[in-house]
């Protein structure tokens, strides 16, 4: 029948589910494997490793609905505005070396890898076994992947309680 309508039907028939859960994950704009893989490290969180999820995205193209807490990263000079760096992003050398090579952006990454630090084993003591970060900037391309992925390199050396998740929602828009 009509898929359209088979979704509303189904989102009908699971509201009160919804209303019991203690996660929602909007799947949306994630891909087959990213469902696959953030499903399978919730369930595995439930062994008791926090979950930890890195998210960039692009302020133009709206917040993420699913994250705990949001930094925005637009305070940072933009390389979009450069014409050689334009079309590349923040998984390039080129403007990994722009925006982590700005002072200002050292200071933050430290700052915010100092505020994580802090929060995770605390929200872990909780009993949380998930919390999840979006990082934006304005388009989702440049400033927020580079922070993002200097952030999970970070986390990655220094932390191995956590298993670490992560997506960058806007770098292909």
């Amino acid at each position: 029948g009509d898929v359209l309508e088979a979704i509303r039907r189904e989102r009908h028939d699971l509201a009160n589910l919804r209303e019991m859960a203690d996660l929602v994950v909007d799947t949306s704009n994630y891909s087959a494997l990213d469902t696959r893989l953030r499903f399978k490290r919730l369930a595995g969180s439930l062994s008791g490793r926090m979950t930890v999820s890195l998210i960039s995205f692009g302020f133009k193209h709206g917040t993420p609905l699913d994250v705990d807490t949001l930094l925005d990263v637009r305070f940072l000079p933009n390389p979009h505005y450069d014409p050689e760096l334009r079309p590349l992003t923040g998984h390039d050398a080129p403007v990994r070396e722009a925006v982590l090579g700005a002072e200002d952006c050292q200071n933050f990454l430290q700052k915010t890898y100092d505020l994580l630090s802090f929060l995770i084993p605390r929200y872990a003591a909780e009993g949380k076994t998930y919390f999840t970060l979006g990082i934006g900037c304005t388009g989702g391309r440049h400033r927020s992947v580079a922070i993002t992925e200097e952030l999970a390199r970070r986390l990655r050396d220094q932390d191995t309680k956590i298993d670490l998740f992560v997506r960058h929602r806007d770098v292909e828009k």
